[in-house]
């Protein structure tokens, strides 16, 4: 029902999305459109969103769209090599550390992000021993995959 509704409110901003601010970042939800699209970022992370992240690092699962929160506990330096990334370690609430590589070639550097701000993201999870990797959390210029996310300070970059 939970995807049901995500998918409806996605297919819904995508036909209305005309509040961006250039590249790819958007400001915290001011107008009625803008409840919407908050709405869909509500139902995205949910309170089941940290048991199916804890879940697929228990289980070793890879390939899913996850929605989360946590906080920035380390800054990376930019992976340069074929596509660019800025990446940076969270912690979750339930404790689990997560890579977030974010795709600095399709969608905006998060310039402002510093060590204990609080981020919410929404990509594709890929495990690893040291709690999994969160990618995919841009726009897909192809249409190919779903689009994700990251929401910091009041922005969304994508």
């Amino acid at each position: 029902m939970k995807n049901s509704m995500l998918m409806l409110l996605a297919l819904l901003l995508a036909a209305c999305d005309n509040q961006s601010q250039p590249n790819g970042v958007t400001s915290e939800p001011l107008a009625k459109y803008e409840q919407i699209k908050e709405a869909a970022y509500t139902i995205s992370i949910s309170a089941n969103s940290e048991q199916r992240l804890s879940d697929a690092f228990k289980d070793k699962r890879s390939d899913l769209q996850i929605a989360g929160k946590g906080t920035v506990v380390k800054l990376l330096t930019d992976d340069l090599k074929g596509s660019q990334h800025q990446r940076f370690i969270i912690k979750t609430n339930t404790g689990q550390t997560l890579l977030v590589a974010h795709n600095i070639d399709l969608a905006p550097r998060i310039n402002t992000l510093k060590v204990g701000d609080s981020i919410e993201f929404y990509g594709e999870y890929e495990w690893n021993k040291h709690g999994g990797v969160m990618h995919w959390t841009h726009k897909d210029p192809k249409q190919r995959h779903i689009d994700g996310w990251l929401r910091h300070a009041g922005l969304v970059y994508q």
